[in-house]
């Protein structure tokens, strides 16, 4: 890892109605619109689309990150982020943050290692991090049976 603090461009170009482009630097660009609850066609990633995008990602970036140094072993995971806009005090803003994950382990892992590794990850989720929302993880472990002729 390189040394903080770490910079991360991204440009938008847009006109008075449409798309808007998003680009980075060696990126591909992104065509987004706002969503269906603002307007827009809602078949387009929006920035509420992106937000919710970015926290599930970090999950489970995170969570490779944090099993590699624990040394716990998993086939898989699906992370599904539930992110809540609403008016609070005048303003409009992300309140609400749930991430529901369920990871696939090897039969024999310890689940409550695997547990804590989820919820590590939930709480070391530097975008999740960044917000001022409130933010609950479900997490569920399933551990793989052995295949019919491994028995």
């Amino acid at each position: 890892m390189q040394p903080y603090p770490h910079v991360y461009e991204v440009s938008a170009h847009g006109a008075p109605s449409g798309e808007v482009i998003v680009s980075a630097p060696r990126l591909e660009t992104l065509r987004t619109a706002p969503p269906k609850e603002f307007g827009g066609p809602g078949d387009r990633w929006s920035p509420e689309t992106l937000l919710a995008a970015a926290i599930a990602d970090c999950f489970v970036l995170t969570l490779r990150a944090l099993s590699r140094t624990a040394g716990v072993a998993w086939n898989g995971v699906e992370c599904r982020v539930e992110a809540v806009l609403e008016r609070a005090d005048g303003i409009t803003r992300f309140t609400r943050i749930v991430t529901q994950a369920t990871l696939s382990v090897p039969m024999g892992t310890d689940e409550t290692a695997a547990r804590g590794l989820l919820e590590r990850a939930e709480s070391g989720c530097l975008i999740g991090n960044s917000l001022h929302a409130t933010r609950h993880l479900k997490a569920a472990i399933i551990v793989a049976q052995p295949a019919p002729g491994d028995r």
